[in-house]
């Protein structure tokens, strides 16, 4: 039944299954990345900007926990849709029964884990003196909310892979609604000020989980049966494997989030800007690469499913045809970006709340800058993920980790010695096209090359073989 189900991914037409499966993907996590984007927005125009700060501080501890929601999330939408491609139904609900006990208990360990270092953990996200009362205070209550985001961020990705893009949709539109409406509500007419901006994030992040639990009730593809959450760790490392990419790459983003901040907060107070500016600014440039970002993972990894069944399946050229049209989306999507960031950066700030002429200085400065390759990082993002689809996790996660790691790390802590601030900001786009050049290399040796093509007969058994490796 489960062949059956999903067999129309080998069949239907590309650019309308894309269409279908990346729409509701991207406007999934669209809406996902608006939470801290929509907090930004009323606590800038509400209380200040040292308090905006102080939610760029307590992001990291967000990105940690979307880093455990991918790794399983991720993982078991992909086994899935491999499973999905060769008809391997008993794997199929044992793998997601396995990825929900693991979601469960290890977003109420880490949720845990953070009440007792909450102090050195902000401190070395970048707080100031100016914005630690207000991160403490923000980060007490994201923290309630925590096990919840991590369990819809990860039943997410698994609904997609279901064949149900619409209701992974719809999980966190009505999620992140509530937060849009109670937000005015908590810091303007309730004047809870960052606690009220905190816990109408929490709210919509329960009702999000809420919606996912009602949806494994009635799933297309697979059914979850008691004895499907039978622990089976050989299955649930398989699911990890290939999750395993999404998770050092937010990893990565954390340890990078938090040089940077770091960078900031020493080299700003050695200019006319002071620590707080940079460290304000750099966080809202981020957040709103994020909103680009949404477009770019949303492309990618919606086709997850079609790229999962079809290279399952054995059809690589459907497969090359794939990875074609997504490549020409990506980078659409990257020059539209790249013509706001150069051409509207103060009307982009400005969204977030007024600062003095400074403020709007460094955020023209870092805006051109920062995010001046962005064409560059959103296919070399998607290429990414594509790997990850085709079930080869070790290619997918040294390409993330090249470009958010190996190279931005190094050249966050060495480029400022002799530029300063702008030699942080360059870090970016450094790191942009170097990756950008090993991803094309990678996908040409993977797809395109002599040897790639003359595998494209291999049988389903040499596919499903390249799992892992």
């Amino acid at each position: 039944m489960e062949h059956k189900e999903n067999a129309y991914f080998g069949s239907e037409r590309l650019g309308k299954l894309i269409i279908k499966f990346a729409v509701p993907c991207i406007l999934s996590l669209l809406i996902a990345s608006l939470y801290n984007l929509v907090d930004q927005i009323f606590i800038g125009n509400g209380i200040n900007y040292l308090a905006n700060g102080a939610t760029n501080v307590v992001f990291p501890i967000t990105v940690i926990a979307l880093a455990l929601a991918l790794l399983v999330g991720d993982g078991c939408a992909a086994f899935l849709s491999l499973c999905q491609g060769r008809g391997d139904r008993e794997n199929a609900h044992r793998s997601v029964a396995n990825a929900i006990s693991f979601t469960i208990i290890f977003s109420i360990v880490l949720t845990v884990l953070f009440v007792f270092i909450k102090e050195p953990i902000l401190w070395a996200f970048g707080a100031t003196q100016g914005n630690i009362g207000y991160a403490r205070e923000y980060f007490d209550y994201i923290l309630i909310g925590l096990p919840f985001y991590i369990f819809a961020n990860a039943m997410n990705s698994v609904i997609r892979a279901d064949g149900s893009p619409a209701f992974a949709l719809v999980t966190i539109s009505v999620g992140c609604v509530m937060n849009i409406i109670l937000d005015p509500i908590a810091i303007f007419a309730l004047h809870w000020g960052v606690m009220g901006a905190a816990l109408a994030t929490v709210a919509g992040q329960v009702v999000s989980a809420v919606l996912a639990v009602i949806y494994l009730f009635k799933t297309r593809t697979f059914r979850l049966q008691l004895n499907s959450f039978r622990p089976q760790f050989r299955l649930l490392g398989k699911v990890c494997l290939l999750g395993i990419s999404s998770f050092l790459t937010q990893l990565s983003i954390v340890v990078t989030i938090a040089c940077m901040n770091n960078t900031l907060i020493k080299y700003g107070a050695m200019s006319e800007y002071g620590e707080d500016i940079p460290l304000t600014v750099l966080g809202i440039v981020m957040k709103v690469f994020q909103i680009v970002i949404a477009f770019v993972v949303g492309i990618a990894a919606g086709s997850q499913p079609i790229i999962g069944y079809n290279y399952g399946a054995g059809n690589m050229s459907r497969v090359r045809h794939l990875y074609k049209i997504i490549f020409i989306a990506e980078a659409a999507v990257g020059l539209i970006a790249f013509i706001c960031f150069e051409c509207f950066p103060v009307q982009i700030i400005s969204i977030f709340g007024s600062g003095d002429e400074l403020y709007l200085q460094f955020a023209a400065l870092a805006f051109r800058i920062y995010l001046c390759t962005i064409i560059l990082c959103c296919v070399q993002k998607a290429t990414s993920i594509f790997l990850q689809a085709l079930g080869k996790p070790a290619l997918s996660m040294a390409l993330s980790l090249l470009r958010d790691f190996v190279l931005s790390v190094p050249l966050i802590l060495l480029l400022p010695l002799g530029m300063g601030l702008n030699g942080a900001l360059l870090s970016a786009p450094i790191a942009d096209a170097i990756s950008f050049v090993a991803g094309m290399v990678i996908i040409f040796i993977t797809l395109f090359s002599r040897k790639a093509k003359s595998a494209g007969g291999q049988n389903n058994e040499n596919q499903t073989a390249d799992i892992g490796q």
